[in-house]
């Protein structure tokens, strides 16, 4: 439900326009994945165009293991400097992970336990900047 053209608080996004892509609801038991920058909105359109099939994948593990026990080399948290982000309206810092969707594509993301919601902090068809 639409609040004064928001949505509600907890998800903490912008409204949306018309013309977007409708994302589904968090399933039982799923996360709630949200953008914590429009630059990673925009960035992930970018990666749906360019490999649809493996940004749904990476999608669908973040709403249901964004915090996987076992690391592999296409999904791992983050090391040093990158191991934690913080974002607007959460005290404290959140572990960071990153999603390989293909050779040079990447999805950053925080995990916010406490409200059960990844939040995409980079989305991309290239190297992040920071890891240059």
């Amino acid at each position: 439900m639409k609040t004064s053209g928001r949505y509600p608080s907890r998800w903490s996004t912008d409204a949306c326009s018309t013309g977007d892509r409708v994302a589904p609801p968090a399933g039982p038991n799923h996360w709630g994945v949200v953008f914590g920058t429009n630059d990673a909105a925009k960035g992930w359109e970018d990666l749906c165009t360019q490999a649809a099939a493996n940004t749904r994948i990476a999608w669908q593990t973040m709403c249901t293991e964004p915090q996987p026990a076992v690391h592999t080399p296409r999904h791992h948290r983050l090391r040093g400097s990158l191991a934690h982000g913080s974002v607007r309206g959460v005290e404290a810092l959140l572990p960071q992970w990153q999603y390989e969707v293909t050779g040079s594509g990447r999805i950053w993301y925080l995990v916010d336990d406490q409200r059960r919601r990844v939040i995409v902090m980079y989305a991309g068809t290239g190297h992040p900047k920071a890891t240059d």
